[in-house]
């Protein structure tokens, strides 16, 4: 029987939606914990294929997710195009900036990208060689624009400030750094594709602070280009699109980029996800994280609700963001247990399920 989270991506309706989790690999589990001692520090974590392929398997092993997805990073890629990139314990991370002709000029492309990425697709081929078989394989990058807003500040900020700067004071420049973030995005996840991973996913975190003919241009637009030659390299591959907080600029997202999923976060409501987006196709989502700390009758409540409202149509149940590393674990125990009981009258009398 095909996987899950395939069947759903394809448009099959389940009576019971699989599952898996944004940040399922992380700091909320004491066997994470352990694994990032044992290697070091994160970069170490992420660039050591024996450590990485663990840490994605741990969540799998405890609660039998319906996918894995790769442990990583989306700023390796920026550090293989050539920035410096560093860890503040506490405060994140820190990059060298690209606010110039002469930054962007060192720069590269191409197989230098390969060649600091290798440690990844290892990690990839070790994975699809472990994973239970009904387990998927999910590869990810960054959207283009949200990995630029840290290439230009030099780390993460509030409002994306200097990013927009630089976009209203240098709009060549800027846009030069879009069309290589997007060409290597691609070059990235075509060989984590090669390497094993059967669906990728492409993060645009910050999609929600680009108004709307930003939006349309840097977050929709570029996610079409990366889908369109990615299915042209890899077709059949499927994709799933995340632009969060884009509120209204959900809809319609599927139809303009090509992505057979897109992730919606928690700041719109179910019941409006499947009236305005999962109409287009399989919608991914979108219960708050916070109820991974908080756990208790409300996260029951939540969980059903989510179930529920998204049940008329293509779902894969997630979490509206990543899991915070307070989140007791339990309760992610909780929300699978609570998914997995809910089952939906689907209509069309579907034999499957998580």
């Amino acid at each position: 029987m095909t996987k899950t989270i395939l069947r759903a991506l394809a448009g099959e309706v389940l009576p019971v939606p699989p599952i898996w989790m944004m940040r399922q690999a992380g700091r909320y589990l004491p066997e994470y914990r352990a694994t990032r001692a044992e290697a070091g520090d994160f970069l170490s974590l992420c660039y050591n294929p024996e450590l990485a392929a663990e840490v994605t398997l741990q969540p799998i092993r405890r609660y039998g997710f319906d996918a894995a997805i790769l442990f990583a990073d989306i700023l390796l890629l920026p550090q293989a195009l050539g920035c410096d990139l560093w860890f503040v314990t506490g405060e994140g991370p820190r990059l060298s900036t690209v606010t110039t002709e002469a930054d962007f000029d060192k720069l590269g492309r191409g197989e230098m990208i390969h060649d600091t990425l290798s440690p990844i697709y290892e990690t990839v081929r070790r994975l699809r060689r472990s994973l239970p078989e009904e387990t998927t394989l999910i590869g990810f990058a960054g959207a283009p624009w949200t990995v630029a807003t840290y290439m230009i500040a030099g780390r993460g900020t509030k409002d994306q400030g200097p990013a927009h700067a630089l976009k209203a004071e240098n709009r060549p420049l800027f846009e030069k750094i879009m069309a290589r973030l997007e060409e290597s995005t691609v070059d990235y996840l075509s060989e984590q594709v090669k390497a094993g991973a059967e669906v990728v996913k492409l993060f645009d975190s910050w999609a929600g602070s680009l108004d709307d003919a930003d939006f349309a241009l840097y977050a929709r637009e570029s996610a079409r280009r990366i889908t369109q030659e990615l299915k042209s390299r890899h077709p059949g591959l499927p994709v799933i699109a995340f632009p969060r907080q884009a509120g209204a600029g959900y809809v319609g997202f599927h139809a303009a980029t090509g992505a057979d999923c897109v992730a919606v976060d928690d700041s719109v409501t179910p019941e409006w996800a499947a009236e305005h987006v999962q109409v287009s196709g399989c919608v991914q989502g979108n219960l708050a994280s916070s109820h991974m700390v908080t756990g208790g009758d409300a996260l029951v409540a939540e969980t059903r609700r989510v179930v529920e409202a998204l049940g008329k149509g293509p779902h894969i149940f997630n979490l509206g963001h990543g899991i915070t590393p307070d989140a007791d674990p339990e309760n992610v125990k909780l929300m699978i247990d609570t998914v997995r009981e809910t089952r939906r009258d689907t209509g069309g009398g579907a034999d499957g399920g998580a």
